[in-house]
C-alpha cells in the first residue's frame, strides 16, 4: 500500500460513491476435509498497479502460484484508487478474463458510501460478476470519533445487509487496525461485535492486527460462528515489516483451527505483491 494507503483514500473518499477502496474468493475445501486441500485466495488492493499494466497477465501469474481467487475492489467505490479501468469494462469482460485465467471472484470489497447510495447498482453488478459475499472495507468514520458512532453505522449497516442478503448475497464487515483501538476503555471491535447482527452481517478478519498484539484465533475462539473470511499476513518483530506467510510470528496451525470454530470459509492474502510467490508456496506446503 504505498504512495497512497487504504485508510488515507478511504478517509477522503468514503463519504461519497465518486471515490474508494479493494480484494477475491473461492470456497474453502479446509473444513471439508484436512488442511492439504486448503484453497486460498488474494486481495487485489495490493497489487492494483499490476492489475492495470496487464489485467489477464497478473491473473495467470497468480493462478499459476497456486492462487484459486480474486477478491477485488469495487470499480464503482474506487474508481480513484487505481480501479477506474475496470469501472470502464464490461462487466461480463472483467469476469471472463478472471475466469480465462483460472481464477473466480467471489468476494469483493465496498465503501460505506456506494452501499448507501448506490445500492442496487452494486448489487446488479454483484451477481453479473458472480460474487456471493459484499464486504463492507470499514466505515472510515470521521475523527473525532466515539462509540456511539460506531454503534449507528453498525445500525446503518444492519439495515444495508437485509437487502443484500435478500438478494441472496451475503454480507460481511472487514476489520483495520483502527478497530483495535480503544474508546473510553472499550475496544472499537468488541463493541461493533456487539452492535452488529450477527445473522445478517459476518466479519472478515485481518491477521496484519497481529503487528499491534491481536491474534486471530484468539477472536475466532470469542466470536464463533462469527466470520466469513481472512485477509492472511505475517510479522517480523525483530524487522517491524512484514514478512512472507510462514516466516513470522503467525502460528498457522492455532490459526486455521480456530477458524473452523469462527466459522471462515475462504481465505485472501493481502500482502507485498514482492512475497505473494513465498507466500503461496507456504500455503501450499500446510
Amino acid at each position: 500500500m504505498k504512495n497512497l494507503n487504504r485508510r488515507q483514500f478511504l478517509g477522503r473518499s468514503a463519504a461519497g460513491v465518486s471515490s474508494v477502496v479493494l480484494l477475491p474468493f473461492i470456497p474453502n475445501k479446509l473444513f471439508a476435509t484436512e488442511k492439504s486441500d486448503l484453497t486460498f485466495g488474494f486481495q487485489s488492493w495490493t497489487i492494483r498497479e499490476k492489475l492495470v499494466e496487464d489485467f489477464s497477465g497478473t491473473m495467470k501469474k497468480m493462478a499459476n502460484w497456486g492462487y484459486s481467487s480474486i477478491e477485488m475492489c469495487s470499480p464503482l467505490g474506487y474508481k480513484d484508487a487505481g480501479f477506474g479501468l475496470f469501472n470502464k469494462m464490461k462487466t461480463s469482460d472483467l469476469r471472463n478474463t478472471i475466469e480465462d485465467s483460472g481464477l473466480v471472484c467471489e468476494s469483493a470489497h465496498y465503501n460505506f458510501g456506494e452501499l448507501k447510495e448506490s445500492l442496487d447498482n452494486r448489487i446488479e453488478w454483484s451477481k453479473e460478476m458472480g460474487i456471493k459475499q459484499v464486504i463492507l472495507s470499514s466505515f472510515w468514520l470521521p475523527e473525532p470519533t466515539t462509540l456511539d458512532d460506531y454503534r449507528k453505522a453498525c445500525d446503518e449497516l444492519n439495515v444495508i445487509a437485509q437487502k443484500i442478503n435478500k438478494a441472496g448475497l451475503k454480507t460481511g464487515f472487514h476489520n483495520h487496525n483502527m478497530e483495535f483501538a480503544k474508546i473510553d476503555g472499550q475496544l472499537i471491535y468488541d463493541v461493533i461485535m456487539a452492535q452488529l447482527d450477527p445473522e445478517l452481517v459476518k466479519m472478515q478478519f485481518q491477521v496484519a492486527v497481529i503487528d499491534i498484539g491481536y491474534k486471530a484465533a484468539d477472536y475466532f475462539k470469542k466470536y464463533p460462528g462469527r466470520f466469513i473470511s481472512a485477509h492472511l499476513a505475517d510479522w517480523s518483530p525483530a524487522t517491524k515489516k512484514q514478512v512472507a506467510l510462514g516466516q513470522g510470528v503467525v502460528e498457522w496451525d492455532e490459526l486455521f483451527e480456530a477458524a473452523k470454530i469462527g466459522g471462515v470459509q475462504n481465505f485472501f492474502v493481502e500482502m507485498d505483491p514482492a512475497v505473494f510467490e513465498q507466500s503461496a508456496q507456504f500455503l501450499k506446503s500446510l
